[in-house]
């Protein structure tokens, strides 16, 4: 798959998206927000949970609207069955000891995926570690564990889950096995969705990592049902924003997907109040070689962040990363990025729309 990064033209709608929070507290994506549940770890935990509970499994990274499509056909099952809803999650990734360089980049940090989870309504949240106990299991053990150990009524999952050793289980093998037990075998519909030059595509977490490696986050929102977030702690940069008169907050954020270098609209919020984010990854181009950064220019607030955590939302692209003849022509760029950002800063990204002004070859193909 190849794609060039988006034109600096992508149309705007209005909007009625909840902002980000601070320190960092995603934005839940549903109203199921559960007074309690109790997480538990590892294949101890797994079997504490009650008999004849609904189930899925996963490792829900992104917690896409694929993911909530499994999650509402979840709880539709336990609320006629008035039964326990259980969510089984992998944390960290199985490939990280077993394929480290295959590991896919993450689209949600732990706790930032946890709380997502737990907006979905589930009863009890398992973790399973990449532990040996848990990757040494074949798919007739996992399937032996939920059938006899745990009896769970109902398992819910999307078409594409796979898992037990090798990932050599999948849901046929699934439905073949339940055709015979007293567990019942719920297959959610993948879900598909409009990109904004109207290619149909079905929402994964892959997906989605490539269109954030394009900078497309207009795109990744339809696909995720609210923006793409970066979550990190702002540290000391180069100060050179400050010394452009825009000073920034410069963030470090580990073991998350970052999207292509560009200017970016975001949006953050400190303490209760939400700031348009003129956000900048990159390596500062304009000043020579540099390591890749990460600038939020939160515009209109003034305080000390230095050791906060922020979540800064992405709403929109605005232009690609380039270097400029000197400090004036940058400064000027960067006021236009600025009033861009004012202008996009309450935007619906997540809303799919028919970009008929902008031609389909400035937003790349799956091919």
């Amino acid at each position: 798959m190849t794609a060039p990064k988006p034109s600096d033209g992508h149309p705007r709608v209005s909007s009625e998206k909840a902002m980000t929070l601070f320190p960092r507290s995603p934005p839940a994506p549903s109203r199921y927000t559960p007074s309690t549940m109790q997480i538990l770890h590892g294949l101890d935990g797994l079997l504490k949970i009650p008999k004849q509970s609904v189930m899925s499994v996963g490792n829900f990274d992104g917690v896409h609207l694929g993911h909530h499509r499994i999650f509402k056909t979840a709880r539709d099952v336990a609320a006629q069955r008035k039964a326990q809803l259980v969510f089984v999650t992998f944390e960290p990734h199985p490939l990280t000891v077993l394929r480290p360089k295959a590991v896919p980049p993450r689209l949600t940090p732990p706790d930032v995926k946890q709380a997502l989870l737990q907006a979905e309504g589930p009863d009890y949240l398992v973790v399973l570690p990449p532990e040996k106990s848990v990757l040494n299991l074949t798919a007739q053990d996992f399937w032996n564990i939920l059938k006899d150990q745990i009896a769970v009524s109902d398992l819910v999952e999307g078409a594409s889950f796979r898992f037990g050793r090798g990932a050599l289980g999948t849901v046929p093998m699934l439905g073949q096995w339940s055709a015979s037990s007293n567990v019942k075998l719920h297959v959610a519909e993948s879900v598909q969705v409009p990109l904004l030059d109207l290619q149909i595509v079905t929402v994964s977490s892959s997906i989605i990592r490539f269109l954030l490696a394009f900078g497309r986050v207009r795109d990744a929102a339809i696909c995720l049902g609210r923006p793409h977030a970066l979550h990190g702690t702002v540290q000391k940069g180069f100060a050179r924003g400050k010394s452009l008169g825009v000073p920034t907050a410069n963030l470090k954020c580990d073991d998350q997907l970052i999207p292509a270098d560009g200017v970016y609209v975001g949006r953050c919020t400190v303490a209760g109040k939400s700031y348009p984010a003129a956000l900048s990854i990159g390596t500062m181009p304009t000043f020579g070689d540099n390591d890749r950064q990460i600038e939020a220019h939160l515009v209109g607030f003034n305080g000390d962040l230095y050791g906060a955590t922020l979540s800064v939302e992405i709403v929109d692209w605005i232009r690609p990363q380039r270097a400029y003849a000197g400090v004036e022509p940058l400064k000027l760029q960067i006021q236009k990025d600025i009033a861009q950002t004012v202008r996009g800063f309450g935007a619906d990204s997540s809303r799919p729309i028919a970009s008929t002004h902008l031609p389909a070859s400035n937003l790349g193909r799956f091919a």
